[in-house]
C-alpha cells in the first residue's frame, strides 16, 4: 500500500468494494479501489455504457456567509461573483508565488454559500490555507469531507441510469441539467446534491450524498444499471480516462512548482477582480520556459513518469508527467512539460522506454472527444 498518512480512512462503501473483489490501495490517506474485474473492462464501460466510481476520498468544504464570494475571489485565482446559483467553476488555489496548491471545483449552492471539492491528498492543505486567509471576512468554513460521499456516474448512458434511481418527476430536471451545473435531488431515496461534472471526458454526474447513506445510493446504481452495462470502476481506469481527455492530475501535471500559466490555464485567472493571493506573481510572470503538451509515442509500452524528452540533437527539452497505452485509441499517449520552442503540434522529440529511444510527437489535446448525445 502507498500510505501517505498515519491514519487510514475508509468510506462507508469499503465493504461493498471488498465484496466486489476490488484491489485496494491507500491514496491521500484513504483506502480506495484501484480496480474490480479489470482496468480495461472498466475503461470500456465508461466509454461505451456507464461506470460508477466511489470518489469519497475527495474533500468537500462549505464556505458560507455574507463575504463568501469576496473571500473566495481573494483566496482563489478566479472570480466567484459571476458564478450563477446552481453553477460550478473549475479553478485553482495558489501560493503567493503562483505555485499551484490544488485544482478544485467551486459549486455555488446559494447566494452566500459555496461548496469546494478538492483532491484527497490536498484536503488538509487547502483547509489550512483557507483558514489562514479568512481574516477580515465574515465567512464560515465547514469541512464536510468525512461526512460526504462522492459517487461519480460516468458514460454515455449516465443520464439514463440517474433517471432510473431518481423520482419520476425528476426526469426533466436531470435531462435539463447542463454541464457544470448542480442541484439538490433525491437519489435512491437519499437527499443529495448532483452535478453534471466529471473527470473522464464523457457525459456524467457526480452525486454528493451523506456518507452514512451512501451504500443505498451505490447499490441502487449497480442494480438499476445492470441492463445498461454498468460496472463499478476503480481509480486505475479513471487515470487512463482522464489522460485520454487531456485532463491534468495534481501531483503529476499540477504541483506547487508549477503555475496555472505553465499548465495552460491562464484563462482561469481573473486579474480584473482586484487583489487575490498570487495575483502579482501570475500577472508579472515572464513567458513560461516550459509548458504542458500532449504527446503520442511510438511503440507498445509507455515511458515512466519523469522520463526525459529530448530534441533531435539529443538535448533534454522536457519530461513526461503521465503516460499510458490508451485503451480507446490503441496507442501510447502522454502529457509532459517541454521547452516552449518545442511545444508546437507535430514537433518530433524522443523519449526512452525501457532503455530504448522512442519517437514522441507533440500532439493536440484532448486525445479523445466524446460523441455528443
Amino acid at each position: 500500500m502507498t500510505d501517505t498518512g498515519s491514519t487510514i480512512r475508509r468510506s462507508a462503501l469499503h465493504g461493498e468494494h471488498l465484496a466486489l473483489g476490488a484491489d485496494m490501495d491507500v491514496i491521500g490517506g484513504w483506502e480506495v479501489p484501484l480496480r474490480y474485474r479489470s482496468e480495461l473492462d472498466e475503461h470500456r464501460a465508461v466509454r461505451e455504457a456507464v461506470g460508477v466510481f466511489d470518489l469519497s476520498q475527495m474533500g468537500e468544504i462549505r464556505v458560507s456567509g455574507p463575504d463568501a464570494p469576496s473571500f473566495l475571489a481573494h483566496s482563489l485565482i478566479s472570480a466567484m461573483k459571476p458564478i450563477a446559483l446552481g453553477k460550478a467553476k473549475y479553478t485553482m488555489i495558489v501560493q503567493e508565488d503562483g505555485g499551484i496548491i490544488d485544482d478544485l471545483i467551486a459549486y455555488r449552492l446559494g447566494v452566500d454559500e459555496f461548496m469546494l471539492v478538492q483532491n484527497a491528498g490536498n484536503c488538509d492543505d487547502v483547509l489550512r490555507t483557507l483558514e489562514e486567509r479568512v481574516g477580515g471576512y465574515d465567512v464560515r468554513l465547514d469541512d464536510r469531507s468525512v461526512d460526504t460521499a462522492l459517487i461519480a456516474v460516468q458514460g454515455p448512458r449516465a443520464e439514463e441510469l440517474l433517471i432510473r434511481v431518481a423520482p419520476d418527476e425528476a426526469e426533466r430536471t436531470i435531462r435539463d441539467l447542463r454541464y457544470y451545473s448542480c442541484t439538490s435531488l433525491e437519489i435512491a431515496g437519499v437527499e443529495s446534491i448532483i452535478a453534471r461534472t466529471g473527470y473522464t471526458g464523457e457525459d456524467g454526474f457526480e452525486i454528493f450524498a451523506p456518507m452514512d447513506r451512501s451504500v443505498e445510493v451505490w447499490r441502487a446504481l449497480l442494480a438499476r444499471g445492470e441492463s445498461l452495462g454498468v460496472l463499478p470502476c476503480g481509480l486505475d481506469c479513471r487515470d487512463t480516462l482522464r489522460l485520454e481527455a487531456g485532463m491534468p492530475l495534481y501531483g503529476k501535471e499540477l504541483t506547487r512548482s508549477r503555475t496555472p500559466l505553465e499548465a495552460g490555464f491562464a484563462s482561469l485567472i481573473s486579474p480584473a477582480k482586484g487583489r487575490f493571493i498570487g495575483r502579482n506573481a501570475l500577472v508579472n510572470q515572464p513567458e513560461p520556459v516550459r509548458i504542458l503538451v500532449g504527446l503520442e509515442i511510438v511503440g507498445a509500452a509507455a515511458p515512466a513518469d519523469g522520463a526525459a524528452l529530448a530534441d533531435g540533437e539529443g538535448a533534454e527539452v522536457g519530461e513526461v508527467t503521465s503516460a499510458a497505452v490508451s485503451p480507446t485509441l490503441h496507442r501510447v499517449i502522454a502529457m509532459g512539460y517541454v521547452d516552449k520552442r518545442c511545444a508546437l503540434a507535430g514537433t518530433e522529440l524522443s523519449v526512452a522506454v525501457d532503455g530504448e529511444p522512442r519517437a514522441a510527437t507533440v500532439a493536440p489535446m484532448p486525445f479523445y472527444n466524446r460523441k455528443k448525445q
